[in-house]
């Protein structure tokens, strides 16, 4: 998940809370917070604060190769889709090795560079090869340029965050969902990690969370502290498609998961590396077909809406473990805590505020946000968080909010509302669809207005606290464990299936402006 190469709207704006405090990083491992404070001691402080610095290393950064292969054809879709799954899963087994080798790299400064991400890059280079291979054999071209992408880097706490605030205002809040807004403007200083939170065993990780890779307190702040930076929404034409239609698939209670992702890793279980919620189609794994997707039954009340909706899980890391705790995607890979069920998951579908909009196709497969932003960067960025009674005035993508007593958790999106109106996905499943301009809703370079896919999801969460840098209770989204459970990782995926004409009836209740059901 997570790879994009269309470049979205700048994201909801955040205003940076500054913190100070000792910054202890651990990256995933165990580590004393006064284990550094002793090295620097010694006689031989250079020596040790080069130690020091590599073992203050917390997560590996490869560049996405998905991002870039915009025209695979056909033919090598499938081995192309299997060799990116290998790539996410040499780097989550290398930020293993890398967190379980604290010591090894404290007592060799060369260490993570020689014996983690040298072998990592020689692994990249193999399979890199092999996706040229599968796109020369089916036809397609291979610039040579993407083997150089092969070399990976490392990150300290501070540039996991680096850049990653925001001060912008941008943004507006669209009919049931957030819109992508663009006023606002990325920052460059970003917050720095300020000493993670206290662990189960009395560690204490910089980068914080139960299992040392995520969150930490930087990446929380108190809601009511934030100025409000939500615009308003972009004037309606005549012509506007001003109806909705509210499709009703509860909130998987059922407890239907897997750590599958059928859209970018079809064939290959525990492809995304987390735990995802699926409601709508209940037959969706990374085996499942567009045939199976009309026989998997759906949780929504219209039995004519097959579509997938799924998404990653929220927990929160007050020490319990769920059923996932040992294993693949869950505690194995750093998703830990008790997995949190909305209490609420609104899917509307909105309109165009300049014209109308085409029926959505069959089988047509649009992901939101990006998976992959603690290293990617924020360009693809789409997440939404905020607390009821604040959603019109403040929306973070950066941090999670602290929310006052009585206000619950919101995460919101806003699909892709522009079609290419050829393709039902895209080798990077991302350049087919596209956003409208948040100032006209107008969509560029002959592509089509379709229903716009908004997701409102609630949850109730006891607040975290936040002292001395220390951050207890964290909530966090799941992810690849690689990616420290950063906020802005959060991320959205759809699968269009329908029948009884369900679609067009869709398009034409937001086209006659009526509120449907």
């Amino acid at each position: 998940m997570g790879r994009n190469t269309r470049k979205r709207r700048t994201p909801l704006a955040t205003k940076a809370i500054a913190a100070s405090a000792a910054l202890a990083l651990g990256g995933g491992g165990l580590i004393w917070a006064n284990f550094y404070a002793s090295a620097h001691e010694s006689n031989n402080s250079a020596q040790n604060q080069t130690k020091a610095a590599a073992a203050q290393v917390v997560t590996i950064s490869c560049p996405d190769i998905g991002q870039k292969l915009t025209r695979v054809p056909n033919g090598a879709r499938y081995g192309v889709a299997t060799e990116l799954a290998a790539l996410d899963k040499q780097i989550t087994d290398a930020y293993a090795r890398l967190a379980s080798t604290r010591q090894a790299q404290w007592n060799d400064a060369s260490y993570v560079q020689n014996a983690i991400v040298s072998p990592l890059k020689q692994k990249r280079v193999a399979t890199i090869t092999r996706i040229r291979i599968n796109i020369q054999r089916a036809g397609g071209s291979f610039s040579n340029q993407w083997t150089q992408l092969a070399s990976c880097t490392t990150q300290t706490a501070n540039q996991t965050t680096a850049g990653g605030q925001q001060n912008g205002t941008g943004g507006q809040q669209g009919n049931g969902g957030q819109q992508n807004g663009t006023g606002g403007q990325q920052g460059t200083g970003g917050q720095q990690g300020t000493g993670g939170q206290q662990g189960n065993g009395g560690q204490n990780n910089g980068t914080g969370g139960q299992a040392g890779n995520g969150p930490a307190a930087a990446d929380f702040v108190d809601i009511t502290k934030v100025a409000p930076n939500v615009q308003g929404q972009p004037r309606k034409s005549q012509n506007a498609s001003r109806g909705t239609f509210t499709t009703r698939c509860g909130v998987n209670a059922n407890k239907n998961h897997n750590t599958d992702n059928v859209i970018v890793a079809p064939g290959v279980a525990n492809g995304a590396h987390h735990l995802h919620d699926y409601t709508g189609n209940q037959k969706v794994n990374a085996f499942s077909s567009n045939d199976t997707f009309l026989q998997g039954g759906t949780s929504c009340q219209n039995r004519n809406d097959l579509s997938s909706y799924y998404w990653p899980v929220v927990r929160v890391q007050d020490g319990t473990q769920d059923f996932d705790q040992n294993k693949d995607g869950g505690g194995k890979e750093g998703n830990v805590g008790k997995i949190l069920t909305p209490v609420q998951a609104q899917i509307k579908y909105v309109g165009n505020p300049l014209g109308k909009v085409t029926a959505m196709p069959q089988f047509l497969r649009i992901i939101t946000g990006d998976a992959k932003t603690t290293t990617n960067g924020l360009a693809n960025a789409n997440a939404h968080w905020s607390c009821t009674g604040f959603e019109n005035k403040v929306q973070l993508t950066t941090q999670y909010p602290i929310c006052p007593r009585g206000s619950n958790v919101v995460r919101t999106f806003a699909f892709q509302s522009c079609w290419d109106g050829q393709n039902i996905d895209s080798a990077n499943h991302r350049t087919h669809v596209a956003f409208a301009d948040p100032a006209s809703g107008a969509c560029g370079n002959g592509f089509k207005a379709i229903p716009q896919l908004t997701m409102r999801l609630v949850y109730k969460i006891n607040p975290p606290t936040v002292q001395n840098g220390v951050v207890k209770n964290a909530y966090a989204v799941d992810g690849f464990p690689e990616q420290l459970h950063k906020p802005a990782t959060d991320h959205d995926d759809f699968i269009s299936v329908t029948t009884g004409n369900l679609a067009n009836k869709i398009a034409n209740c937001v086209n006659r402006g009526q509120n449907c059901a």
